[in-house]
């Protein structure tokens, strides 16, 4: 019997309801578990990988949770009987990284009888890694996309019964599976998936093509679920999606972002919201109005701005130019004085002029972000920049990404030091990396502190004197 469904037994019927049915194949692939530990003369180990962004963080916590619930323990990589790598495709140099980790593991699989290998995420849903895989990789023994994490188990099932490789690639779906067991990395904290999938295409961008057209959860699944985390002990939630702004339009009731911010902030025992990621495009009015009112949202805003440059902003895409960004950012700003703001931003578009380029420094200067992720254009195939003409040389490339960089790390040690010698609210997340004398938190607009402190402080929210800005983080000392 599975203790989390004690109504399902293997001796029935595979049950027609999703969520039902993926618990049948849990106790299912929990017995193949028990087997194969037995065989080992030892439980069986796992270790979940992940590469990319917060939502791929947020289903490696799906994958883990469904592995624990069938028997296997979590270890490193490097003593795991179960390796999964839940991959990222945004860039070229992810897929290749992911190659040569999987060809580290091809002498190891060799040596251990009980060892599995399992890929999964966006960069399964490119027919041609696909391709490559069965080709060149035959040691993979479970390949699956983005549309069916919720399958894991069935999968798992599938191949200790066939003894074959199992591939399952979804093009697209609009399925979403709700319950089932998640194990998350924070005891405090916890991403929420609010929406799937991306409508926006742009021309740079693989995402849509591998993580499907939007589909929004109904607001009650994710107030229950955020409810359940805060009675679980969670503090503060992420809510995730391509594009949260964009949340409820495909809903049978339409509700928009701010209305679903306007009934989490309600839930007793959640004391931080934060949410990424925002399309400039779709932030509204209405959304603004309800973060300057707002005593959880945290004041932190990922604005991807990608180019300064409206000509390129056309070209990528984005449906807004340079002064509606700018705008936009002053309207923040008015409502929520004390927002800290932070983007991604693209050097070298396909066409992109010094004179583009010079637009791009330009909003920096105006904007003044706290921080900025920079990337070099990386070209996907299948998407349109891809087979757009005057690709930029990449010594030109290189010497924009370093000057892009210069100018964000120079204003941003200026703009993060201005909380120097206050004291603020600092959710502590876990001893100090570089001395276990010291804790580390989170400040509520993103940026860590380190103070001197014990674990027993780790999960709550304290005080903290913020003595000294040392560029993207602070040192400091809880407050008297």
């Amino acid at each position: 019997m599975n203790m989390m469904n004690p109504d399902i037994s293997l001796s029935d019927e595979i049950p027609a309801d999703e969520t039902q049915r993926q618990y049948y194949y849990i106790e299912k692939a929990r017995m193949y578990v028990q087997r194969a530990s037995l065989s080992a003369g030892r439980p069986l180990t796992f270790c979940v990988t992940t590469f990319g962004c917060q939502m791929n963080a947020r289903d490696s916590e799906k994958l883990r949770g469904i592995l624990r619930e069938i028997g296997y323990m979590e270890a490193s990589e490097e003593q795991a009987d179960f390796v999964i790598f839940n991959t990222c495709t945004v860039r070229e140099n992810a897929n290749t990284r992911v190659y040569g980790r999987l060809g580290q593991l091809k002498p190891r699989k060799k040596k251990n009888p009980h060892m599995m290998i399992g890929l999964c995420g966006c960069m399964m849903q490119e027919p041609e890694v696909v391709e490559k895989l069965k080709r060149s990789y035959g040691f993979v023994d479970i390949i699956f996309g983005t549309h069916n994490i919720f399958k894991f188990a069935e999968l798992i099932a599938m191949r200790y019964e066939t003894g074959r490789r199992v591939i399952d690639i979804w093009k697209d779906t609009d399925q979403i599976v709700e319950n089932l067991p998640n194990q998350r990395k924070y005891s405090f904290k916890s991403g929420v998936n609010i929406m799937f999938g991306c409508n926006n295409f742009c021309s740079y961008c693989i995402v849509p093509y591998v993580r499907g057209r939007e589909r929004s959860r109904e607001p009650q699944a994710i107030l229950d679920e955020i409810k359940r985390l805060a009675k679980d002990g969670v503090v503060e939630v992420m809510l995730l999606g391509q594009n949260v702004n964009s949340y409820g339009k495909t809903l049978e009731h339409p509700m928009t972002f701010a209305q679903l911010l306007t009934e989490i902030e309600s839930v007793e025992g959640i004391e931080r919201i934060r949410f990424m990621t925002s399309h400039p495009k779709d932030l509204s009015d209405e959304l603004i109005e309800v973060m300057s009112r707002s005593h959880k949202i945290c004041k932190h805003l990922h604005l991807p701005v990608q180019s300064g440059s409206s000509r390129i902003l056309q070209k990528m895409n984005r449906h807004y130019t340079k002064e509606q960004y700018l705008d936009l950012v002053n309207r923040i700003r008015s409502a929520v004085p004390d927002i800290s703001l932070t983007t991604d931003i693209i050097v070298g578009f396909p066409g992109e002029t010094e004179e583009d380029f010079q637009e791009t420094l330009d909003i920096v200067r105006k904007v003044q972000y706290d921080s900025a992720f920079t990337f070099i254009y990386s070209k996907r195939t299948g998407t349109p920049a891809a087979a757009m003409e005057n690709q930029v040389p990449e010594d030109v490339v290189k010497d924009r990404f370093n000057r892009l960089l210069n100018e964000v790390q120079t204003i941003a040690a200026k703009t993060c030091a201005v909380h120097q010698d206050t004291v603020q609210t600092v959710l502590t997340e876990s001893v100090c990396d570089h001395d276990a004398s010291m804790v580390t938190g989170r400040l509520s607009n993103n940026l860590l502190v380190h103070f001197p402190g014990s674990a027993d402080l780790i999960g709550k929210l304290v005080p903290v004197y913020l003595a000294e800005c040392k560029g993207f983080y602070y040192l400091g000392r809880l407050a008297e």
